[in-house]
């Protein structure tokens, strides 16, 4: 079985990701309790995409997501690093590309708004790939970084923790066809920066009004900004 170190090597990443992808869209819901669900449908409430509008879906997995925006209207377009997670959504009424964030295959300005989902955590090099984002966006245009983050209330935050080491790859072994890929998970969750300080990362990437909204206390976060 393979899993990414927390050094997040792209080959690693998309190895890790080959195998989880035939049962990853199982395996979350059944993690979250269905709240995967929920977030995806108050990312696209968040990014407030109108038809005629292009987004980019940035880590996009099976595409799982990028329907779920395409619902507005817009045209959306997914890219993944990983072919395994490609192959498991081409059934998918959705483009679905293959392609690396540090290197987006378009033109600048090419979009309205970009979101990335449980993504950016798994990048090598995310300030990077935070100011290809705003390559490929208009000015004015929008960014959503939806991601696990770090719960505001300490006795939640201990809970939590035990959850993320304990609990999580032990359901992850009875779901999951890639167990170990979720011991990657817990420890690169507890490794990811706060949210104060994600922010002054997007901003200093070229983007402004940078603003988060915490979801089921701190969990997961929307942090949104616009393209200067």
């Amino acid at each position: 079985m393979s899993r990414a170190s927390l050094e997040k090597r792209p080959h690693e990443v998309a190895a890790m990701f080959d195998g989880v992808a035939r049962r990853y869209d199982l395996t979350n819901t059944v993690l979250t309790a269905g709240q995967d669900r929920r977030w995806r449908r108050i990312t696209r409430q968040a990014l407030d995409l109108r038809p005629g509008e292009r987004c980019l879906d940035l880590a996009a997995g099976t595409g799982v997501s990028t329907e779920e925006l395409a619902r507005s209207g817009a045209f959306v377009v997914g890219v993944d690093l990983s072919m395994g997670m490609l192959r498991a959504g081409q059934h998918r009424r959705v483009p679905l590309l293959a392609g690396d964030a540090l290197a987006l295959p378009f033109v600048d300005e090419a979009f309205d708004a970009v979101t990335i989902s449980f993504g950016l955590r798994n990048i090598v090099d995310v300030d990077a790939a935070l100011r290809e984002m705003a390559r490929v966006t208009r000015p004015g245009g929008r960014l959503l970084v939806c991601e696990f983050s770090h719960p505001t209330w300490e006795p939640f935050r201990t809970v939590y923790r035990r959850y993320l080491m304990t609990a999580l790859p032990a359901v992850a072994r009875v779901v999951s066809s890639n167990p170990e890929a979720y011991v990657y998970l817990a420890e690169s969750i507890q490794a990811w920066p706060d949210q104060p300080a994600l922010a002054a990362r997007i901003a200093a990437a070229g983007w402004g009004q940078v603003a988060w909204r915490n979801l089921f206390s701190g969990v997961v976060t929307l942090h949104r900004a616009i393209r200067r």
